[in-house]
């Protein structure tokens, strides 16, 4: 009786006969990009912790803050705004619009995803820039759910974990600005939106909302320039538009070049006419 023996694995693709997955990328890479970018970012929860309890807020308020909000841009900056003495329901409406991009967010990754809807709400939670930033790049769903489930995982647990510990040793500390650990969330926000301001349109987008905060910081109750700045979006995508209806489109500058006269002052050949023509011109 011949020995049977297990047919090679092609190095092309899975001894199953599908074809491999183009650009796809291998898991142990999308786990090793998602733990730096979970593991990075989930240390500063750190400086939260401290200056949220600097600001005034209890420790449970703190916790709070972070196992349910869970958003590091929207509670820096309820915190900063609190600290600097800001109205309360100010310091929340501006918090409140910085997370209303994770709505966004939510409206691309879900196509990308493609989640069971048992566990659509657990996964909104985890939303934010950061597992965002880490899932769209990705070649694949497979790849894109790995890449959204170890980032929100890593990231939640080691925020909440650091939170606490910066909370409970606030007093320790002392003054967080002397740390310089209240610049710590918007530089690491700052550290990933970066790298998205590709377009022209984009970038002067965010100058614009800078320049709209930081002017309107000395004059302005602390949390409201945060709130105007995003009037930026508005104005660069109004005055974007009205300069694409000036210029005139390509197929408009075409037809008006050929109702021009030539330099002999006869009328130039038009496109139909100049197919019905030999190629040698008689």
């Amino acid at each position: 009786m011949a020995e049977q023996t297990a047919p090679p694995q092609s190095a092309a693709g899975p001894s199953d006969g599908r074809a491999p997955v183009p650009g796809a990328k291998p898991d142990a890479a999308v786990v090793r990009d998602a733990l730096g970018v979970g593991i990075a970012v989930g240390l500063s929860g750190f400086a939260f912790g401290v200056t949220s309890a600097g600001s005034g807020l209890s420790l449970l308020q703190t916790c709070a803050l972070s196992l349910l909000v869970f958003t590091g841009a929207s509670q820096f900056a309820l915190v900063g705004a609190l600290a600097a003495g800001g109205n309360p329901y100010t310091a929340a409406a501006g918090a409140f619009f910085l997370g209303v991009r994770n709505s966004f967010y939510g409206l691309r990754l879900s196509q990308l995803l493609a989640l069971p809807r048992a566990v659509r709400p657990l996964a909104a939670q985890w939303v934010i820039d950061e597992t965002t930033a880490v899932t769209l790049p990705q070649p694949t769903r497979r790849a894109a759910r790995i890449g959204f489930t170890v980032t929100g995982l890593t990231l939640y647990v080691l925020w909440n974990l650091t939170t606490l510990v910066g909370a409970l040793g606030a007093e320790a500390l002392g003054d967080t600005a002397a740390w310089g650990l209240d610049a710590a969330g918007p530089a690491v926000f700052l550290a990933l939106l970066a790298p998205m301001l590709k377009s022209a349109t984009e970038r002067v987008t965010a100058a614009l909302a800078v320049l709209l905060a930081l002017g309107l910081l000395p004059v302005l109750p602390a949390g409201v320039p945060v709130l105007l700045s995003a009037l930026a979006a508005p104005v660069v995508l109004f005055l974007t538009g009205r300069g694409k209806d000036r210029a005139p489109s390509p197929k408009g500058a075409r037809d008006a070049g050929e109702g021009k006269a030539g330099p002999t002052g006869e009328a130039p050949v038009t496109g139909e006419a100049r197919s019905t023509m030999p190629e040698d011109g008689r």
